[in-house]
């Protein structure tokens, strides 16, 4: 009898809890846009894939993480001068924010071939348009999600 009723308890903690997860993260990714979803007009993708606006200090984060943005091996960025081995592929990074608008700066995380053309060497860091000869475990995945985009994009923007 104890048992059971122990059971029936569990469950229904366990079930409640469950259901509130569920509403929680249906809450938190409501608003998130899919990668195929995204629209750049005039070169800008001008609304936050969230909802939210981005966390510079987590932007600034992913940009040094060599699994994530990995941002320095291809820009120089002077703010991040505690980083060795800067690259000089793509263009310095430093007054980005006074170059570009945040929409702008957005478009180019999200699929640089959109602004640059396919000739760019920058991935597209929320696209699934990623070309030929991709790992298989990878098919169907972007490199950063939307929030990681938006905290990129955040931190981008202190880069005047």
């Amino acid at each position: 009898m104890r048992v059971t009723v122990r059971y029936k308890v569990k469950s229904l903690v366990l079930g409640a809890l469950l259901g509130c997860c569920t509403a929680v993260c249906s809450a938190l990714f409501a608003d998130t846009t899919a990668p195929g979803d995204v629209k750049i007009e005039n070169l800008a993708v001008a609304d936050s894939l969230t909802g939210q606006t981005g966390d510079p200090a987590e932007g600034r984060k992913i940009f040094a993480n060599r699994k994530q943005g990995n941002c320095l091996a291809c820009h120089v960025n002077s703010e991040m001068e505690e980083h060795l081995f800067h690259g000089g592929v793509g263009p310095s990074l430093d007054g980005v924010a006074s170059r570009w608008k945040p929409e702008m700066l957005r478009t180019i995380v999200v699929n640089a071939k959109a602004v640059f053309t396919d000739a760019t060497v920058m991935p597209g860091f929320y696209s699934l348009d990623v070309g030929e000869n991709v790992r298989e475990d990878l098919i169907g995945k972007t490199i950063l999600t939307a929030q990681q985009v938006e905290d990129v994009v955040a931190y981008l923007a202190t880069l005047k």
